[in-house]
């Protein structure tokens, strides 16, 4: 009984899965358009230390919170992965994630490529998935579009989102965000088990990569 007890507990965890990309791949405004696609999913809310977006809400987007405060969790082990990213620090609560996961809910972690290999380390049973942009030109033009950033801030995320790119072959799956509908119903095939031609070692991938590195 207690064999049988213990597969059904196991059975009933969720799945997390971690999508991550460079800047400017459209990887937020995606993520969006899957929640309302598969309401279903759990959003794992990320702390972070900088200054909130004008469109942005504490608790909704992200728990924005003083450095001191962020180290101070970070000494006491509360993230399940952190990072620094450009100027600024993000962290996922290890309790959120595993208190939705052992309530059966499939979770959804947007994250930098550096959190998910924290991530797949500490639960390596969760789903990585890496958007790419289809070209460096459109890299560069959705992130001119933003129109809040100076042109040696938008070089420089250029050139971390081209390195950022290099980690592609570390994940399970690779979305080309190339046509945002089709790029959201690649996410949902992959969030309800039926991604599998969308694997990262597909040679279509391969060869978009060596142009975007190039």
């Amino acid at each position: 009984m207690t064999n049988q007890l213990l597969s059904s507990m196991c059975m009933r965890r969720g799945q997390l899965f971690v999508i991550a990309a460079p800047s400017g791949a459209g990887k937020t405004s995606l993520v969006h358009a899957l929640m309302k696609r598969m309401p279903q999913l759990k959003f794992s809310i990320s702390y972070t230390t900088r200054r909130p977006r004008e469109n942005e809400r504490n608790g909704q987007d992200y728990f924005f919170v003083e450095r001191a405060v962020f180290d101070r969790m970070v000494a006491n082990g509360e993230f399940l992965e952190y990072a620094q990213v450009f100027d600024n620090c993000y962290g996922t609560s290890r309790a959120q994630v595993e208190e939705m996961l052992a309530n059966g809910h499939n979770v959804l972690l947007e994250i930098d490529w550096q959190g998910a290999r924290q991530v797949r380390s500490a639960l390596p049973e969760c789903r990585t998935i890496f958007i790419l942009p289809p070209s460096r030109e459109a890299l560069e033009q959705r992130l001119r579009a933003r129109a809040t950033d100076s042109d040696e801030v938008i070089a420089r995320r250029l050139r971390d989102s081209i390195s950022d790119m290099s980690h592609w072959h570390e994940f399970d799956y690779v979305v080309v965000n190339d046509d945002f509908e089709r790029a959201t119903a690649d996410l949902e095939a992959i969030a309800s088990g039926a991604g599998e031609h969308l694997k990262a070692d597909r040679p279509e991938v391969r060869d978009l990569v060596s142009k975007l590195l190039s």
